[in-house]
């Protein structure tokens, strides 16, 4: 006859679903941009803003190009940089109408009118997010028009 003796149980805890907290910060820059967006386009709720946010910066990500391109990914939250990155790169520019309308196709239901809002949202907050530098050397890369978009006036466009 075989006799065992019980052992005491160890507990293994499951992981948390709770993100780590040096992970925190990121997730609070990105809820910053988006309630910025928010604010600017009077977007109803945070989850909309988020998502017109997700399109734009998809849609910007495949126009800039080269050291913008990193800049850009590194001064914006890492959510919002990792979009940018993501992307293709254009095969070619496309005006600023273009790309007005390209985001609306994107958004269900959208026109060109309220895709120029929304884009014009997210790339003024973009800006100021940025700051002025990094945001001229995009535009610099970017054909005529997009500095309204940018929430800048354009001097170029009346010239």
């Amino acid at each position: 006859m075989t006799v065992t003796t019980p052992q005491p149980r160890t507990t293994i805890s499951a992981p948390s679903l709770r993100p780590r907290v040096k992970e925190e910060p990121e997730a609070a820059d990105w809820l910053e941009l988006t309630e910025a967006v928010r604010d600017a386009g009077q977007y109803p709720t945070r989850a909309e803003a988020e998502s017109v946010t997700r399109i734009v910066l998809s849609a910007l990500g495949g126009h800039v190009t080269g050291d913008e391109r990193v800049a850009l990914a590194q001064a914006l939250p890492r959510e919002a940089g990792r979009i940018i990155a993501a992307q293709i790169p254009a095969t070619r520019p496309l005006t600023a109408r273009e790309f007005v309308e390209s985001v609306a196709t994107r958004i269900e239901g959208s026109t060109p009118a309220t895709a120029r809002w929304d884009v014009s949202s997210v790339l003024s907050v973009l800006s100021t997010h940025v700051g002025e530098s990094l945001t001229t050397r995009v535009l610099a890369q970017l054909p005529p028009g997009y500095a309204l978009l940018f929430g800048r006036a354009d001097l170029a466009a009346t010239a």
